[in-house]
C-alpha cells in the first residue's frame, strides 16, 4: 500500500506532481515564492503527489525532499506508479478526482508521458512548469515553434513503436500547455529562456526558500566536482569522460566528485580508482548539499543545471563556480545532431560562472 501523509480529504487547491528530487525542490521553492500557506479549512494550499520512479538513489533522494515538503506544512502523497503492470491504472484512477477538482496543477517534467497522461484529466485553469533541469529550456523553445514535445537528448532519432503509440496523449498535453482563452500557463525557472511563447508568463526561481532555509554553507579551501548522466544517457563517451575528469581535478586540485543520482555503479567506481577522488552521493539535491556545507571554495562542473542553480543558491558566499566546455570528439555517435549546440548553450548562458576550455582528450 502506497505511503500517505496528512491526507485530510479536502479538496486541494494546487496539485503538484513530481518525479525527481529537483523537481519536488523546485515546487518548494515556487510555493515559496507564492507564499503559499499549508493547507487550510477553505481547501488552499500545496499536495505534492510523488510519482515515484523505480531507481535507488532517487527514490532515496525523493524520500528526503518529501521530509522537508512537510516539514513545510504540505501534505505530500506517494504514489508507486511504477510498481508493476497494474500500477499506471492504479496511480491514475487513484489521482483523477483530484485532478478535476484542482484549480491549479504544478509539473516539473513535461516531457514525462505520466505527466501528459494526466493532463488529459484536469480541468485546471492554471498550469505552472517548474525546473526539471535544463530541459525546461528546450520545452519553452518547442512550445514557441508548436514542435513535438521531445527531450533534447533524444532528438533527431526516429520515434519508437512507443512514441507512435503515445503520440496522441502528447500533442494533446501540448495544446493544454498552449496558453488559451480558458486556462494559463507559467513557468518557474532559474533557466534562461531564448524563446518564449506568446502568454507564457516566465517567472525567476532566485532559490530563496534554499537560502532562506539552510546556511550559509563553511567553505573549505579546497575544490569539489560535480558529476553528471551525459554517459548514461548516451551523449558522452565514457573513456573521454573519465580523462577529463581526472585532467580537472588534477588541474584544479579537487577531492570529491559529487556523483549525479543516475551516474552507474561501474562508472564511479573506475573513476574512483583511476582519479583517486571520493565518491560522494548526495542524499538530497546538489542545491541543498552545497548551502548546506561544507563545499568548495571552487566548485566544478560540465554543463548542466547546476551552473545555473549553484550561483543562485550560494549567493552571498564565496564559492566560485566553474563550468569545463564538452568538446565535440568526446560525444558519441548515437548523440543527437543537436546535443553539442544545446550544451553550448547551457554553459554560455549561465551567469556568475567561470568558463573553463574543454579538456583535450587526444
Amino acid at each position: 500500500m502506497s505511503p500517505r501523509a496528512g491526507n485530510t480529504g479536502t479538496t486541494p487547491h494546487t496539485l503538484a506532481f513530481v518525479e525527481s528530487p529537483v523537481q519536488l525542490l523546485n515546487v518548494l521553492e515556487w510555493a515559496y515564492a507564492q507564499e503559499l500557506r499549508p493547507r487550510e479549512e477553505s481547501g488552499a494550499g500545496l499536495t505534492l503527489v510523488v510519482l515515484s520512479p523505480t531507481d535507488p538513489m532517487t527514490r532515496g533522494q525523493l524520500r528526503r525532499m518529501a521530509e522537508l515538503a512537510r516539514d513545510e506544512g504540505h501534505e505530500v502523497r506517494w504514489e508507486e506508479a511504477r510498481g508493476g503492470a497494474t500500477a499506471p491504472f492504479r496511480t491514475i484512477g487513484g489521482l483523477a478526482p483530484l485532478l478535476r477538482a484542482a484549480q491549479r496543477v504544478v509539473m516539473g517534467d513535461p516531457f514525462s508521458r505520466y505527466v501528459q497522461l494526466l493532463l488529459t484529466i484536469t480541468r485546471a485553469t492554471d498550469l505552472i512548469v517548474v525546473d526539471d533541469g535544463t530541459a525546461t529550456m528546450e520545452f519553452v523553445g518547442q512550445l514557441a515553434r508548436g514542435e513535438r514535445l521531445v527531450r533534447w537528448h533524444r532528438k533527431g532519432g526516429r520515434p519508437g513503436a512507443r512514441d507512435l503509440l503515445f503520440a496522441p496523449v502528447s500533442s494533446s498535453a501540448r495544446r493544454r500547455l498552449t496558453p488559451g482563452a480558458d486556462r494559463r500557463v507559467q513557468v518557474f525557472s532559474s533557466m534562461p529562456m531564448r524563446e518564449v511563447p506568446a502568454d507564457v508568463r516566465v517567472t525567476a526561481n532566485p532559490f530563496a526558500w534554499t537560502r532562506h532555509r539552510f546556511g550559509p554553507p563553511r567553505v573549505t579551501k579546497g575544490a569539489d566536482l560535480v558529476g553528471t548522466s551525459l554517459v548514461e544517457t548516451g551523449v558522452v563517451d565514457g573513456d573521454r569522460y573519465l580523462h577529463a575528469v581526472g585532467v580537472l581535478a588534477g588541474t584544479h586540485g579537487a577531492s570529491r566528485y559529487f556523483a549525479h543520482r543516475r551516474e552507474s555503479a561501474d562508472k564511479l567506481h573506475r573513476l574512483a580508482v583511476e582519479t583517486g577522488l571520493e565518491v560522494v552521493r548526495p542524499d538530497l539535491p546538489l542545491e541543498l548539499i552545497a548551502r548546506r556545507g561544507p563545499i568548495g571554495r571552487t566548485v566544478l562542473s560540465f554543463p548542466s543545471t547546476v551552473v545555473h542553480t549553484l550561483p543562485l543558491a550560494l549567493a552571498g558566499t564565496d564559492v566560485r563556480v566553474a563550468v569545463c566546455d564538452i568538446d565535440p570528439s568526446w560525444l558519441t555517435e548515437h548523440a543527437s545532431p543537436r546535443a553539442h549546440g544545446f550544451l553550448a548553450g547551457v554553459t554560455g548562458t549561465a551567469r556568475g560562472v567561470d568558463r573553463l576550455a574543454a579538456v583535450s582528450t587526444v
